[in-house]
């Protein structure tokens, strides 16, 4: 009798439990119901985001934005409210949250007419966040390869210009990361790092404004080393790409031993043999 009457009290102590239990999901599924917001057609929101965007509302544009993507994913307004809110977040320059919004749409519509935009929206996120030269150029590195792929993929787009400009830009700073590197070397006397440092940007960098200084800086190094024969066809390059240069006419009064010297305002012709490409 003890143990029927146990049992009994054991199922209904369970059942009492399973009710409660469904009472309480119950609830919660009300409770969320009642937080999750109305749903609204796909334009009103998408008119609500570029409203928001105009008042350079940024947070409140990419929620707009945002929500159209999550009620009407299949809208033909949902691409370009995924690409908008990530456009969003770099206006507000928040450049993690709109690189992975760039990359989602990438990948979720690589054929659509916008790529090219976001590609090279997504290159600025990166090429807006440079450093100065004396810190490390992860981020340029980075800003380069992205801008490359913008001109590589969408070389027909209007923004492969663009990136083309840039991308001389991050050149050059690269550029002159190697070329503070090289002076820091030679100033320690570490004179074989800094050529390497200094043909680097010779070799790397032909099309930056850093060039002319880095030939005049291996030629102090190799006359330093007193390696004059190539400090001397190291200064008819310099001479030779770069004859108005004030680092040429500091390299000629180096190589001539005579500080007052300058070079002549004309060559004669053949005088110079070796250009950039062939003297390393």
């Amino acid at each position: 009798m003890f143990s029927l009457n146990r049992r009994h009290f054991a199922l209904t102590l369970l059942l009492a439990l399973v009710i409660t239990a469904g009472g309480c999901s119950t609830n919660s599924d009300k409770k969320d119901d009642a937080k999750a917001p109305p749903e609204k057609p796909a334009q009103e929101l998408f008119d609500a985001g570029q409203k928001e965007l105009e008042k350079h509302h940024y947070v409140a544009a990419s929620e707009n934005f945002d929500e159209l993507d999550r009620q009407h994913p299949y809208s033909d307004l949902a691409p370009k409210a995924k690409l908008l809110s990530a456009y969003a977040q770099y206006l507000k320059e928040d450049y993690d949250d709109a690189i992975v919004g760039f990359d989602k749409f990438l990948q979720m519509h690589p054929g659509n007419p916008e790529a090219p935009y976001a590609q090279y929206l997504k290159a600025l996120c990166y090429y807006e966040q440079i450093s100065d030269v004396s810190r490390d150029q992860g981020m340029t590195t980075k800003a380069m390869e992205a801008l490359e792929l913008v001109s590589t993929r969408y070389p027909d787009s209007p923004y492969a210009k663009e990136a083309k400009l840039r991308l001389d830009l991050t050149r050059d700073h690269l550029a002159g990361k190697e070329m503070e590197i090289g002076r820091w070397y030679q100033r320690q006397n570490q004179l074989q790092a800094a050529i390497g440092r200094f043909r680097s940007v010779v070799d790397s960098y032909q099309t930056t404004s850093h060039v002319p200084e880095a030939l005049h800086r291996l030629v102090e190094c190799y006359m330093a080393l007193g390696l004059k024969q190539e400090a001397r066809q190291t200064a008819l390059v310099l001479g030779k790409n770069y004859p108005g240069s004030p680092w040429y006419q500091d390299t000629y009064a180096l190589v001539s031993g005579d500080p007052d010297a300058k070079p002549a305002d004309t060559v004669k012709p053949g005088f110079f043999k070796r250009t950039l490409g062939s003297v390393f």
